[in-house]
């Protein structure tokens, strides 16, 4: 279900929408407040803080608040400030507050992998900037069809073109892309 569709959805029923959210979204939300809380919460902490992050996002919903962003980063943005307060409360609850002279620094180290995550993000950028080198109508078909998962169909009918050209078209910016990218360095087990 698109983001368009859940505001439509919402105009029709708010309950359908929650439900409809929630269960699009529900995975997601696990996934960044356990990233948080996986070292400070128990099951019954992280099952907690989900359910505040549902609440705030529900009641965001229910103010009509106009949500013409991406969805999924309004969520991913309350997720993770609704998991480092409770983080905060449960490390001020366990007296575990680290003072940098302290001996315990070693509590600090991150699983995050900085190297990792720094070569995604120049991947990712190269991806951008070839799909940008493929021109128009293509860059908006292959951004719409992989990046925001629409279909031929509600593509074709965004850029009045038909569902048979866009399907050709993309097929024809996939092979152009694929040479593009191999020129950059970049293989398709670069890109998983």
């Amino acid at each position: 279900m698109t983001d368009m569709e859940l505001r439509m959805l919402m105009a029709e029923s708010v309950q359908k929408c929650h439900r409809a959210v929630f269960d699009k979204y529900c995975n997601y939300v696990y996934a960044i407040v356990i990233n948080i809380l996986r070292n400070c919460g128990s099951r019954e902490d992280i099952e907690d803080c989900v359910s505040d992050v549902f609440f705030k996002l529900y009641k965001q919903l229910d103010a009509k608040t106009d949500f013409s962003g991406d969805l999924k980063s309004f969520i991913a943005a309350i997720s993770r400030n609704t998991a480092i307060d409770a983080f905060r409360r449960l490390s001020n609850q366990n007296n575990r507050s680290v003072y940098i002279d302290d001996d315990t620094t070693e509590e600090l180290r991150s699983d995050e992998r900085i190297e990792e995550n720094a070569e995604k993000a120049e991947r990712s950028r190269i991806l951008l900037g070839k799909i940008k080198e493929l021109g128009e109508p293509d860059t908006t078909i292959i951004i719409q069809q992989y990046f925001y998962n629409r279909t031929a169909k509600e593509i074709a009918k965004s850029i009045s073109m038909t569902a048979a050209a866009v399907q050709k078209r993309s097929s024809r910016a996939k092979q152009k892309l694929k040479a593009l990218l191999c020129e950059a360095g970049i293989g398709k087990e670069d890109l998983i």
